[in-house]
């Protein structure tokens, strides 16, 4: 089975649709699969229900789908480089459901795990826990958090090989690895593609059974979002 497509483009068609929930890696700018989300804008679907921790700044990143209103909901837990973003939320525009971020990352884990839900004591006591089940456990609360599983994952590694094996870089990894676990259907970009074999099976960070589409974009932007340098 070929899991290998010549651009972005191609490797979500036949995959995108009106209304779906997408999951996207990243943290910020770092890690965000820059040309799938470029594609994903190309596609034109709308009223998208986006999982990832934030939408990167505008223009950029999930940015872009906030600029051309594809997206209807955003499930986040930090909002604060994106202005429109903030003016879509604060209009009443867009939709918003804030979580903590370890909990973001652990109701990703837990879809992809097949957990439908665990019991956390973040968020008890405060609007995190409004409308949600609180349990006591051993005399502590606890508040019940659904997992989360998209209809499709957008997913940034470092290098895959030709079955889908993946390793990311450093802190690049952040959410991508949840990400990658709770997509019905998963496609990677990637920076470096090789042959089946040439990862060494213990630096393989996201194994080839979540994976089903890969994209090779040598040459990803990397934008930092604030860049603070020493005065001459």
């Amino acid at each position: 089975m070929n899991k290998v497509y010549p651009d972005a483009a191609s490797a979500l068609a036949g995959i995108v649709q009106d209304g779906q929930t997408i999951a996207v890696g990243g943290f910020g700018l770092c890690g965000i699969p820059e040309a799938l989300i470029q594609a994903l804008r190309d596609s034109g679907v709308t009223g998208l229900t986006a999982i990832s921790n934030n939408a990167g700044v505008d223009g950029f990143g999930l940015g872009q789908l906030l600029t051309t209103r594809q997206i209807k909901k955003m499930i986040a837990s930090y909002v604060g480089e994106n202005k429109e973003f903030a003016r879509q939320y604060l209009a009443g525009e867009l939709e918003l459901e804030f979580t903590p971020q370890g909990t973001l990352a652990e109701k990703l884990r837990a879809g992809g795990a097949g957990i439908p839900a665990f019991f956390t004591k973040t968020g008890v006591g405060t609007i995190v826990a409004d409308g949600k089940e609180i349990r006591e456990f051993d005399g502590e609360q606890y508040v019940m958090e659904r997992s989360l599983v998209a209809d499709v994952a957008l997913v940034k590694a470092y290098m895959a090989d030709r079955a889908g094996n993946l390793v990311y870089r450093k802190t690049a990894r952040n959410f991508n690895p949840n990400v990658a676990m709770a997509g019905k259907i998963t496609i990677v970009e990637v920076e470096k593609l090789v042959e089946v074999g040439e990862i060494d099976p213990d630096q393989v960070h996201t194994p080839s059974i979540f994976v089903h589409r890969i994209v090779v974009n040598a040459n990803p932007e990397k934008r930092i979002e604030q860049r603070t340098v020493r005065a001459d």
